[in-house]
């Protein structure tokens, strides 16, 4: 019996780039998949940086760069800091900590893509060196950027929250909307603020997809992928607490 040439070409077809990025929320083995066909991320990165760029647009509005960063010296060792300096020293640092977080927040996009790289890089070197794998570095990329894209749900609801009877006076940077329980003690010491921050909602569901998208494109289990993963953000969350005890 002849095959129809026009069925075979259909079926070999991969995803497109809004197929990859539904399935990331509904099927997330499809996109992972389809990595190792293609490794194109340019979609979640546009996403990531329209949605996070309106946020800083809506943050400016409700809330505007002197207040969030005046919220950000109300850690008893930033009070601390400033009681120390002059009246005049103190106008200047908050002249430049302003400029510096209005270039931070606009250049979010550059920042996006640089942290995921950084991160994706030492990703393929530990899967690669440890467990033997031979995946590639733009595989990983397409990996970190794709499980990235539910932190575009912190950006929606950042807004809404902000737009709708969202506190000018209570805005921290840090930690922007309550899906981690370092939101919900803000008078917590630092380090123990930093480390339940960690336990954040969305940042659990990415870890969750990282380690899967990661067991895909290796070829390894998820219990191995995770050893990797989960080992990483451990490590990370140790520094988030040592870091915590010292601002």
């Amino acid at each position: 019996m002849s095959t129809n040439p026009a069925i075979d070409s259909t079926a070999t077809e991969g995803l497109s780039q809004i197929e990859r990025v539904v399935d990331v929320f509904v099927a997330p083995s499809k996109t992972f998949k389809d990595i190792l066909r293609s490794t194109a991320w340019w979609m979640p990165l546009l996403l990531l940086s329209v949605l996070s760029l309106c946020s800083v647009a809506v943050m400016q509005q409700q809330v505007g760069f002197e207040r969030a960063y005046e919220n950000q010296l109300n850690t008893p060792a930033a009070q601390e800091r400033m009681s120390q300096v002059t009246p005049e020293q103190k106008a200047q640092q908050m002249k430049v900590g302003v400029m510096i977080t209005k270039v931070i927040s606009y250049a979010i996009p550059v920042f996006i893509l640089v942290k995921l790289a950084i991160y994706a890089l030492i990703l393929w070197g530990c899967f690669n060196f440890i467990l033997g794998a031979q995946t590639t570095f733009p595989q990983v990329l397409a990996v970190t950027l794709y499980a990235s894209l539910p932190t575009v749900l912190l950006s929606i609801l950042l807004m809404v929250t902000l737009s709708f009877g969202g506190n000018a006076e209570s805005y921290d940077y840090n930690y922007p909307v309550g899906t981690n329980l370092g939101y919900y003690l803000a008078d917590s010491p630092g380090w123990l603020r930093a480390l339940l921050g960690r336990l954040d909602l969305i940042q659990l569901w990415i870890l969750g997809l990282v380690t899967y998208g990661m067991s895909v494109i290796a070829k390894k289990t998820v219990a191995q992928s995770a050893m990797i993963v989960v080992g990483l953000w451990l490590l990370a969350t140790l520094g988030a607490g040592v870091r915590g005890a010292f601002s």
